[in-house]
């Protein structure tokens, strides 16, 4: 026999609509009740009937995802704490890693309260066939009117790391992120690079813009390996991101570079990850709890029907640390 709201209001002295609002984490009810209640639910083996609850307040309690990549650490760290956040307000969400159009039309049928999609290409949501009835809500940047978009200051973030170094004495400073494809989440990142070393064009720079084929681990290796067995002047390097980190720091192992003694390193995606390796990193961007914070309330603001700021830029912060450097206390620029 299944555990009934009517069963957690009896065992607990409270009115069945008590526990209902105490289910629903309800602002009414007070803290020490609401925790009683979640734990005779717990002890009980409550389990929420979801399809009644959702015939009642006329939602499905659940939010799509429409997903890049499964691959990358920092866009697999925002995933997860958006989920906990949504789950903490009782929202499941369902990740669909199709192409953009086959998704929301996915979800559209599933009737889900809201879509979440993560764009790397400026394109993504220009596509007129796109069509929904679901609100949704757009991580990347705004290209496209129809939708709210949350996006981070990724230009900004890169002339900070750039005019950090600058202030401490270096010169020659390397950037490695990928531009092969050029979309335009790496391309801000490019163009606050180039703004910051006073320069219009990449071609500029020819030796201190180096070109991954990826953002893989593996790609920032192979460009750390190449780059610093030729350039023996570059006293900096600012990263595209933090799996390319992870790859120029197994370069400048090899290569038995100390950091910061030998090379100064500022990458770019400010997670809590960077903790964990071998040097505290100095880092840029925007903190992925905010990042998450702000994509979660969001998006329960559009499930609510309320209306939302259509674009949304998150600005970013440098977090110095181990990784840097002044220049009199590394090898001088020749």
């Amino acid at each position: 026999m299944s555990v009934t709201i009517k069963d957690i209001a009896k065992q607990a002295g409270v009115s069945y609509s008590t526990v209902s609002k105490a289910l629903r984490d309800s602002p009414l009810v007070k803290k020490p009740t609401k925790t009683k209640i979640m734990k005779i639910a717990e002890e009980l083996g409550y389990q929420p009937n979801v399809a009644a609850r959702s015939l009642v307040q006329k939602k499905s309690f659940t939010v799509g995802v429409v997903w890049p990549s499964v691959e990358r650490v920092a866009p697999s760290i925002l995933i997860t704490q958006i989920n906990d956040l949504l789950e903490a307000h009782s929202y499941t969400t369902l990740l669909s890693i199709n192409k953009i159009e086959s998704a929301i039309s996915t979800f559209n049928r599933f009737q889900v309260d809201a879509i979440l999609v993560f764009g790397e290409n400026e394109n993504d949501l220009t596509n007129s066939k796109i069509q929904s009835t679901v609100p949704i809500l757009y991580y990347g940047v705004q290209e496209d009117l129809r939708f709210p978009t949350i996006d981070v200051n990724r230009r900004l973030a890169i002339k900070l790391a750039t005019k950090y170094l600058q202030d401490i004495g270096h010169k020659q400073i390397a950037f490695i992120g990928d531009l092969s494809n050029f979309d335009p989440l790496q391309k801000d990142k490019l163009i606050g690079f180039l703004e910051a070393m006073n320069v219009e064009h990449a071609s500029d720079l020819p030796d201190m813009i180096i070109p991954t084929n990826g953002l893989e681990v593996h790609d920032g290796y192979l460009a750390a390996k190449n780059l610093l067995t030729k350039q023996s002047s570059i006293t900096a390097i600012i990263s595209g991101s933090y799996d390319l980190t992870r790859g120029i720091l197994r370069a400048t192992t090899e290569l038995s570079l100390k950091i910061p003694e030998d090379l100064s390193i500022i990458s770019y995606d400010n997670i809590p990850q960077s903790e964990n390796l071998e040097i505290q990193l100095t880092t840029v961007g925007v903190p992925i709890t905010r990042i998450a914070q702000r994509i979660s309330e969001t998006l329960l603001t559009i499930i609510e029907g309320e209306t939302v700021q259509h674009s949304i830029i998150l600005e970013p912060e440098l977090n110095t640390l181990d990784s840097c450097a002044p220049l009199s206390n590394n090898h001088e620029s020749s």
